[in-house]
């Protein structure tokens, strides 16, 4: 994705398509993470302000991923168990959903349950390969296809583009999109992420995450990070069965396009890959 694009060459791209603002709530919980000693209270205030928001913080403290031995009923004492990061997710997976839903795209009925598994997916593989950045996972899983609702919302006939792609066998869909719309949602979704502030790492795997091939046999030195971001969004996709919710096909056309360079990449066979998704499914992950 290039970094040089101007204005016009911007407005041409998006092709009419709104970038919705970041929510208030939002960038009022970012501007007090960028403190050098951020206020755990004030967090909670702001997240206390927001029902649905509380109550996706009660809820994912008091799921069976955390084991407590009693249930947490103060938002304040969910955000300490928390942490900032896992809050900010949060945040940003209820913002998306309040932000980007309509009428129209109630015809992809799981699309959010779908981006929701594939981001708790993607933060499990992380911590089953001992890679660091799971929070950045657990983002890059849950905003990679953002653009998806605002192409739905731009362009009549885009559910069927995006259907036909996922079920060609050569897995072209971006090439599809691009013929139809002249733009594609990698694209719009790069733009949605890099406006609402999330980490340059899953900004750029956005930018090209159904073209990963071309990532890996265009591959930059210093780049090992965004491949290994991109290897786990691909396994936590297929594990998610997102063909099957998106694109209402049995097959995994994309998987089979680029899982070698996946496995290859992490160094894992496919005994390997089969443990650690059996590992997903023991968690209760990725069986929908």
């Amino acid at each position: 994705m290039s970094h040089t694009l101007n204005e016009s060459q911007l407005k041409r791209i998006l092709q009419g398509i709104s970038i919705p603002p970041q929510p208030q709530i939002m960038v009022d919980l970012h501007m007090e993470q960028a403190m050098p000693d951020p206020d755990m209270a004030r967090i909670s205030d702001i997240i206390s302000q927001d029902v649905s928001l509380s109550a996706a913080v009660l809820k994912l403290v008091n799921s069976a991923a955390f084991n407590l031995p009693r249930k947490i009923a103060s938002v304040q004492q969910a955000v300490t168990l928390l942490g900032t990061n896992s809050v900010t997710n949060i945040v940003n997976s209820l913002a998306v959903k309040s932000e980007l839903s309509d009428d129209t795209i109630q015809s992809l009925h799981s699309f959010w349950d779908t981006a929701t598994d594939i981001a708790a997916i993607s933060s499990s593989l992380a911590s089953q390969l001992n890679f660091k950045y799971q929070d950045e996972c657990y983002a890059l899983g849950l905003f990679h296809n953002a653009g998806i609702p605002l192409m739905l919302k731009r362009f009549k006939g885009y559910k069927e583009v995006l259907i036909k792609g996922y079920q060609d066998p050569n897995f072209r869909l971006t090439d599809f999109e691009n013929l139809a719309f002249k733009t594609n949602h990698s694209v719009v979704g790069y733009y949605l992420a890099k406006s609402w502030g999330l980490p340059k790492s899953c900004c750029a795997v956005i930018a090209k995450h159904h073209r990963i091939d071309f990532l890996f046999t265009h591959r930059v030195a210093g780049d090992s990070i965004n491949l290994t971001f991109a290897s786990i969004l691909k396994m936590a996709e297929h594990i998610a069965s997102a063909y099957k919710h998106i694109g209402n096909i049995d097959k995994d056309y994309e998987w089979e396009k680029v899982s070698h360079y996946v496995l290859d990449h992490l160094d894992l066979t496919e005994y390997d890959f089969e443990g650690l998704m059996e590992t997903c499914h023991e968690q209760g992950l990725g069986l929908n």
